[in-house]
């Protein structure tokens, strides 16, 4: 199998999945008197431009859909990932966060970064309870523009705060913010640093010279979760004309040693000064508009650089050649020698809602 970074996350729970498959579809051929409804809600998630950004379908009363229902509709949406919501009494969310389960065509996944983003984005505009934050404090949604709120996702992988301010306040950005389109950031884990690179193996990977990639930066492996491999390249111009050979990429990735699911590959030279960088994730299934668990890593290697001063956010430009522009926030903090609480934030955009029939 493929382990590229979709690849590998969609497979965490495939054998669990395809035992259900037989169940799915053999119920799926019963007569039913009526359809069951379940409320749905399209974003686009890092922009706040409809018809940008990263797709995401958050399903947001999930109670009555079986783990075969909901592979089955990831399936159904075609998207990289589709989200579950399962509401609980106030108590309980206050407590514990908002149950949430994220399926990939392929399986159930414990965490990933723009499905994270986008469904507390959905959550938030609907009105949700108030959350307690990691730190303990209670954070209600408001309409007051430059007030802070926070909602908790309990995930498989754990409790995930996104807190979130409205777009009276937003970041600076070229794109700038709509007051439909809320700024949310959420905090990933403590990054690990891995291995360094020889540009000289790296480079006939992209169909580039080891001139193409910056010489003053490493590649290195890195994780806030998930590891990737950061490739600084020297010029938009080569960003841009990457000729990947996914055979030789997956054999490297795998006689690397340090189970990086996937390069990440991103220029200084964007020529716009409000855009720190621009970047590109791609596989053989295509290409990703915006990938916020590689961001990340992406924002605790700038740090560790010099390419970013500690608390800075800086914007990262991802998703042009996929004709899905995205704009992705990140920073990450420093105390001594080690980089700590990684940030990832963006606009979400509501597309579209409705009702599934099933």
């Amino acid at each position: 199998m493929k382990f590229t970074r979709r690849t590998l996350l969609r497979t965490i729970a495939a054998s669990t999945a395809a035992a259900a498959l037989p169940n799915h579809a053999a119920a799926s051929l019963k007569p039913t008197a009526a359809a069951r409804r379940f409320p749905y809600v399209q974003i686009d998630v890092f922009t706040s431009q409809r018809l940008a950004g990263n797709q995401l379908v958050v399903f947001t009363d999930a109670r009555g859909l079986t783990d075969s229902d909901m592979l089955a509709l990831a399936r159904e949406t075609t998207l990289q990932e589709t989200t579950f919501v399962f509401p609980r009494d106030p108590a309980t969310e206050r407590r514990d966060g908002i149950k949430v389960r994220i399926f990939s065509p392929e399986g159930e996944l414990s965490f990933a970064g723009h499905p994270t983003l986008g469904t507390a984005a959905v959550l938030r505009m609907a009105g949700a309870p108030p959350s307690v934050s990691q730190d303990g404090s209670s954070s209600t949604p408001t309409s007051t523009p430059t007030l802070p709120s926070t909602i908790v996702l309990d995930l498989k992988a754990g409790k995930i705060p996104v807190t979130f301010r409205d777009a009276g306040a937003p970041p600076s950005t070229s794109e700038g913010g709509s007051s439909t389109a809320p700024f949310g950031e959420m905090t990933q884990l403590d990054p690990i640093f891995g291995k360094t690179h020889d540009r000289t193996q790296v480079a006939p990977l992209l169909g580039l010279h080891p001139d193409d990639l910056d010489p003053d930066l490493p590649i290195e492996t890195v994780s806030t979760g998930l590891p990737f491999v950061i490739v600084p390249i020297r010029t938009l111009q080569a960003l841009q004309s990457l000729r990947l050979d996914f055979d030789k990429n997956d054999a490297y990735l795998k006689t690397a040693g340090d189970n990086a699911v996937d390069f990440h590959y991103i220029t200084r030279d964007t020529g716009d000064p409000t855009v720190r960088l621009r970047a590109r994730n791609i596989d053989r299934i295509g290409e990703d508009p915006a990938t916020g668990s590689a961001s990340g890593c992406t924002a605790a290697w700038m740090l560790k650089y010099g390419v970013t001063k500690p608390d800075e956010q800086v914007l990262i430009r991802q998703g042009i050649e996929a004709h899905r522009p995205s704009e992705i926030f990140v920073r990450a903090s420093k105390t001594a020698d080690h980089i700590h609480t990684v940030r990832v934030g963006g606009y979400s955009a509501k597309v579209m809602e409705g009702t599934l029939l099933l």
